[in-house]
């Protein structure tokens, strides 16, 4: 498993942000361009993915875990408005960074976590991954603004509810289920030091 992180790590590494830009570095200017920009940004910001697919599997082991992914969600919702109302998170990317790699690490608990620490930690994660993800869109005018807001809240809940169904749906099969998990914690894993890898690197 040591090998998976470091095999990860090493590919994230050669560039963890490529495209965080799915509009080519771009402010989106129209609803549709918002609402691209909105479904694309979670998905090729490859920690930014890490993290969903993280909360979607701790989600799983929870009662209520729907809820808490949602709360993810919304999480991230509030940490982008934050940033367009122009809060200073200094070194946010560290931040992201560590958030996703303690997310990939507590997969591999063996026990669930407790839901207020459960919700506590999604909040915390959602509200910073927000943040970063509010970076693009800042400046941008009100409708392509909201239809970010919608595409991010939409296609993270999609991810999150996915993972957790298909992560319940092995609970039949321990081994199975075990590999997806540790898969799972070491891609978070891997994106989130590759992060802090490249940061080091450059000085940044």
């Amino acid at each position: 498993m040591t090998g998976i992180i470091v095999a990860l790590t090493a590919l994230f590494a050669v560039d963890p942000a490529l495209a965080h830009h799915p509009m080519g570095g771009a402010t989106p200017t129209t609803f549709w361009h918002g609402l691209l920009s909105g479904f694309g940004h979670p998905v090729i910001g490859l920690d930014h993915l890490a993290a969903v697919i993280a909360v979607g599997c701790l989600a799983a082991a929870q009662r209520k875990g729907a809820m808490l992914a949602a709360g993810y969600v919304i999480a991230t919702v509030v940490g982008a408005a934050a940033h367009i109302g122009e809060a200073t998170v200094p070194n946010a990317e560290v931040f992201v960074a560590l958030s996703v790699v303690a997310l990939g690490l507590i997969v591999f608990r063996k026990a669930p976590l407790r839901r207020h620490v459960a919700f506590a930690l999604f909040a915390a994660a959602g509200l910073i991954n927000g943040y970063a993800l509010g970076e693009t869109i800042a400046g941008a005018e009100r409708t392509p603004i909201l239809a970010y807001f919608i595409g991010l809240a939409a296609i993270q809940i999609a991810i999150a509810l996915a993972v957790m169904f298909g992560v319940r749906m092995l609970t039949t099969r321990a081994s199975l289920q075990l590999l997806a998990m540790r898969v799972i914690g070491a891609f978070a894993v891997g994106a989130g030091a590759a992060i802090l890898l490249q940061r080091y690197a450059t000085g940044a």
